[in-house]
């Protein structure tokens, strides 16, 4: 059977690494997961990664943040004054928010600190600025 090519819908076992060795996602716990080349569902060097391989196959490839999540950017951490939460909510360092901006889109954001007027959101996802390594075993190809 000829390689994974872009448009061909694969199945894949992964695990994602930090460079310390730290593992943040794996597929090894639940099914394979399902997705069509090319489409842009997933990040960039991931992809580029799984073109060419042949089922069966397993590789371990470092992919750099420019084709993982992106570099860290300053402008997206920004306090926002306590009274512009909703009434009763109280947040927490390290607790994940998805607010709605004005324009009706949502944006996932983390707490990153707290003062007794403001606190810190960080609009950063949390694997921006870091190079992933990934083990990726190809299960199939569909076609």
């Amino acid at each position: 059977m000829a390689p994974a090519r872009q448009g061909d819908t694969v199945l894949v076992n992964y695990t994602g690494k930090l460079i310390d060795g730290t593992i943040f996602d794996t597929s090894l716990d639940r099914a394979p997961m399902r997705f069509t080349v090319g489409q842009g569902k997933l990040i960039a060097g991931f992809e580029k990664a799984v073109v060419g391989m042949n089922a069966g196959e397993k590789k371990t490839v470092i992919i750099p943040f420019a084709d993982a999540y992106g570099p860290r950017q300053d402008k997206a951490v920004v306090e926002m004054e306590r009274k512009n939460l909703p009434a009763g909510f109280e947040p927490a360092v390290g607790q994940r928010l998805e607010l709605t901006q004005e324009d009706d889109s949502t944006v996932l954001v983390t707490v990153v600190d707290m003062a007794e007027s403001s606190i810190t959101i960080d609009a950063n996802h949390p694997l921006a600025g870091k190079d992933l390594t990934f083990d990726i075993e190809l299960v199939s190809i569909a076609g």
